[in-house]
């Protein structure tokens, strides 16, 4: 069994994984294999994911243009209506699939159940059917985390009316493992990490990322991973990293040693 030692990254217990990108389409069987040893070194493991490719194919399909700002996806009704229907009705239901034929009890969940995520707009003349996340219901997640059953959360968030509300995946990771006072974030992307100047950086300080937003070697999607990587950091989640399949890749500290 694989112990602590050979697992230095769970600092105690509870852990967020963040599925993204096209990581989330070719998971591998060493994927699973490396989720259950968590599992047996004692981490209590909660998955969020996007979807994008998904959502950008089925777009394509019907004709519905779609564009970003700043790593947001503007959303209008339309495309409100596909990201719904692609998350909850085929991406999650894969993904869960997925890890229980791996033999990980795990149940699909998004913002409508037992109003687990309440939103609101985030600014719907500039972004549309966005949200920003307002409450959790942690209550919910401990009971299934205490049950041994793994959390598979779409970012799909519903306002106190119903209205679903896309959420960008890495901010709803960032304010699931906040709520839970999760020991640890793990963003899995399809990149080993952050990459300035062509390289990629094992350990970063939020001073280096906001140069590098500066400068423009941050930019795009990346910028909502690392703002929601420093949040969590600095309101005490311990380890925050932005890793690829190999999880490993680039640790976010609040200062270097």
């Amino acid at each position: 069994m694989t112990t602590f030692k050979s697992m230095p990254r769970i600092a105690r217990k509870r852990m967020v994984i963040k599925l993204g990108g096209s990581t989330l389409e070719g998971l591998n069987e060493s994927f699973f294999e490396n989720f259950k040893k968590l599992q047996e070194s004692g981490a209590e493991l909660i998955i969020t994911h996007g979807g994008g490719p998904a959502i950008n194919r089925e777009l394509a399909e019907r004709g519905i243009k779609s564009h970003a700002i700043n790593g947001i996806r503007v959303t209008s009704e339309a495309v409100m209506d596909i990201v719904q229907s692609t998350l909850l009705g085929k991406v999650n239901p894969a993904l869960v699939h997925e890890l229980t034929t791996a033999g990980i009890a795990a149940i699909g969940l998004n913002g409508f159940d037992d109003q687990l995520i309440v939103a609101d707009y985030l600014d719907k003349d500039v972004f549309g059917f966005v949200g920003e996340v307002k409450t959790v219901n942690t209550p919910l997640l401990e009971t299934l985390i205490n049950a041994g059953v793994v959390p598979v959360i779409a970012c799909v968030g519903a306002d106190v009316h119903g209205q679903a509300l896309n959420i960008n995946g890495d901010t709803i990771a960032s304010e699931i493992a906040l709520a839970l006072e999760a020991d640890s974030l793990l963003l899995v992307t399809d990149v080993n990490g952050i990459r300035i100047n062509g390289e990629y950086q094992s350990k970063v300080t939020p001073s280096f990322i906001n140069q590098w937003i500066e400068e423009g070697h941050i930019y795009g999607g990346m910028i909502p991973k690392v703002q929601g990587a420093l949040e969590c950091l600095n309101s005490g989640i311990p380890s925050v990293q932005i890793v690829g399949e190999s999880l490993v890749g680039t640790t976010i500290l609040s200062h270097l040693n």
